[in-house]
């Protein structure tokens, strides 16, 4: 996500990555997955637990939905998609 330019403000230094091995795939498996530049995973309806495992979810009718726990955030963003 890019923040809108003001003329006044100096440009900021980019945002390291969550975490420095995790690397963000717009692609896995033949499937377009969900960036997000919102969640510290990088993927929509992806978070991170407190057990280090990723937890994928979505919504329905307003009620959430688990999808699973993953060991890594690109096989949580998968089952979203």
């Amino acid at each position: 996500c890019e923040a809108p330019e003001e003329e006044s403000a100096a440009p900021l230094p980019p945002l390291p990555p969550a975490s420095a091995s995790a690397s963000v795939a717009p692609v896995a498996r033949g499937l377009r997955l969900h960036l997000s530049c919102l969640s510290s995973t990088g993927y929509t309806g992806v978070r991170k637990a407190p057990s280090g495992r990723y937890e994928a979810a979505h919504r329905v009718n307003g009620r959430k939905v688990q999808l699973g726990s993953f060991d890594t955030a690109v096989e949580a963003a998968v089952a979203y998609a």
